[in-house]
């Protein structure tokens, strides 16, 4: 039930990260995908981050029914990152915090 749930949420998601513009038509290089940071922010952006990390690793997880993480904690740092950038992106931000709930509560 959870995995369907968080599957319609990811679905969510990237349909406002593209309303938002924040939706990436050009791919990124593997290279980029390596890092040691938090939301690989040395090397992406957030919204690619969330784009080519976040999703398709929940992704996986839905599709092959593993657990779902113990937590979650994305929203707050999208908040940031839109913010700082004067994005508008709330309904972006409104998708991270009901899969966090949905993680977080599981």
């Amino acid at each position: 039930m959870n995995h369907a749930k968080l599957q319609y949420l990811l679905g969510e998601l990237e349909a406002e990260l593209r309303l938002a513009q924040q939706w990436s038509t050009q791919q990124i290089s593997p290279e980029d995908l390596v890092s040691s940071e938090p939301f690989a922010i040395d090397k992406l952006s957030f919204s690619q981050w969330l784009q080519f990390v976040f999703v398709p690793r929940l992704q996986i997880v839905c599709d092959s029914r593993n657990p779902l993480p113990v937590s979650c904690s994305v929203a707050p740092m999208a908040e940031e990152f839109y913010r700082l950038n004067r994005i508008d992106a709330d309904a972006v931000i409104d998708q991270l915090a009901s899969i966090d709930q949905l993680i977080t509560s599981a």
